[in-house]
């Protein structure tokens, strides 16, 4: 008889929208059983308002005996109900997480470990041993076969480049193309352009050591693991041979840390022509490595916009956050996208360490100065992983952490439970931005105020509108089905 296993993905209710990217890599891990002949149930709640509801009707007649979840660290609350629901009706079923949240907490347990002490990432993990069966960090692909046998550990940990669960570069270019099949693509709804585009991953990990960015404890984040061409290449003619999509947004950290990304471009543009179509392209950049014959060949590809990290206009910020580019390093970068025809969209933060209202006053005065096609400004929300979460210290009052950069610069952290808040670095700014930091110069409260002004006043004077919110969706119990999209449950045959 054929193995069977349920995977969730759990829904992002802090999102505009979350029926825009599908999860990848669960739907990867997914394509990987049934390659190895598991029958897969997946079980996607993204956008999808009364999930438990989903669950509890799903587990209540599902042949599985095993689950397992995906989940981002702002997911966990969502993922920690759905464990709740699933052990209260079927009580004999394993749950395993997986993703990047188990990942981030057991990178950061063994920071502390080779630290020789016991912190917060230690009493982050034992919440989830609480809640969870068994623990995956790192590379699922081959670890979920782990997990789901007799006798499997309370963590497996494929998160180490001397493992042999950890996968190479020749391995993650045999894996089977993710599981799109088992969702419902045609409810994914993200244009380019106006281009209906999917999303798709060339490449692994950031070799960059950004004090916010969660991962850098992680050798599976940390650690470069590209794809060759062809193989990227052949996924884009596949999806576009299956689904029509002639859009694609590259969702690596960096497209451009890759030496041989000229290459890729140049294969892609190939592609273009010899199937008689244009693509419409969207990913991200470092803007101090970003080339003019770079910018030349994403746009011969089919590139029309780049995203990139600036995160501030304030050189001291820049410097804290450890970014290594220069306000003129991204003056430039602008300035090579516009003059070869690529819209950029700026991401900025707020809420670094030595954070004040001059440095956002900064920030303001370099967007407005430069002119980006699109931007956002998000609240620094420091994860497990991070340089501000793992090397920030207590300091004795309200459960408060800090963590003090090279110059003295500090930022300050309330302690969450992750099971619980759903702390998060960009979301619906309907429901109000919340921030869990501050800094010696502003407050919590401080720096909504400052994300809010920037956002109007830089939005007011370029024109650039806010996005509209999105109603959610409603799983229907009588027909197992959602009003919009049709189906929310797709399982092999």
């Amino acid at each position: 008889m054929r193995k069977t296993i349920c995977l969730i993905v759990p829904p992002s209710t802090f999102l505009l929208d979350e029926r825009v990217f599908m999860s990848l890599g669960i739907l990867r891990v997914a394509a990987v059983m049934e390659r190895e002949d598991w029958r897969v149930e997946m079980l996607d709640l993204s956008g999808i308002a009364n999930y438990l509801d989903a669950v509890r009707d799903h587990v209540s007649s599902s042949a599985a005996k095993v689950v397992g979840i995906t989940a981002t660290t702002a997911q966990l609350p969502a993922a920690s109900l759905i464990a709740r629901a699933i052990k209260s009706a079927r009580p004999d079923m394993r749950l395993i997480l997986g993703g990047p949240h188990s990942t981030l907490v057991c990178a950061a347990k063994k920071r502390e470990v080779q630290k020789g002490y016991q912190g917060r990432a230690s009493t982050e993990l034992q919440r989830l041993q609480d809640i969870f069966d068994v623990l995956v960090a790192g590379d699922g692909e081959k670890a979920i076969f782990e997990a789901c046998a007799d006798g499997a550990p309370a963590i497996i940990d494929a998160d180490s480049r001397n493992n042999s669960l950890f996968l190479t570069d020749t391995e993650l270019d045999q894996l089977p193309l993710p599981a799109r099949h088992l969702v419902d693509v045609s409810s994914y709804h993200y244009t380019i352009d106006g281009v209906p585009a999917l999303s798709l991953i060339a490449q692994l990990g950031c070799p960059f050591g950004c004090g916010f960015c969660a991962g850098r404890s992680s050798p599976m984040l940390r650690h470069i693991r590209t794809r060759g061409s062809v193989n990227i290449v052949e996924e884009m003619v596949h999806l576009y041979k299956t689904y029509g999509h002639r859009g694609f947004m590259f969702y690596d950290d960096e497209l451009n840390v890759s030496k041989s990304v000229v290459d890729l471009m140049n294969l892609i543009s190939e592609a273009q022509t010899s199937l008689n179509t244009e693509w419409r392209l969207r990913g991200f950049i470092k803007s101090e490595l970003f080339t003019e014959e770079l910018a030349a060949a994403m746009y011969r590809a089919g590139f029309r916009w780049i995203l990139v990290g600036f995160e501030s206009g304030s050189p001291r910020i820049l410097e804290n956050i450890n970014k290594k580019a220069t306000r003129e390093d991204n003056t430039r970068c602008l300035k090579i996208a516009r003059k070869h025809g690529l819209k950029v969209k700026a991401l900025m933060s707020l809420g670094h360490p030595g954070e004040s209202a001059a440095t956002a006053e900064e920030t303001l005065s370099w967007l407005l100065e430069t002119k980006p096609e699109d931007f956002d400004v998000t609240i620094i929300t420091p994860y497990p992983g991070s340089p501000y979460y793992d090397d920030a210290r207590p300091i004795g009052r309200d459960n408060v952490w800090a963590y003090e950069g090279r110059n003295g610069d500090r930022l300050y952290q309330h302690d969450l439970d992750y099971t619980t808040v759903a702390d998060y670095y960009k979301g619906n700014p309907d429901d109000g931005y919340v921030a869990h930091v501050f800094t010696d110069q502003l407050s919590s409260e401080d720096l909504v105020a400052e994300r809010d002004r920037i956002e109007r006043v830089v939005r007011a004077k370029l024109g650039i509108p806010f996005n509209p919110s999105t109603p959610s969706t409603l799983y229907e119990h009588s027909m197992g089905q959602t009003i919009l999209p049709p189906r929310i449950l797709r399982t092999t045959v």
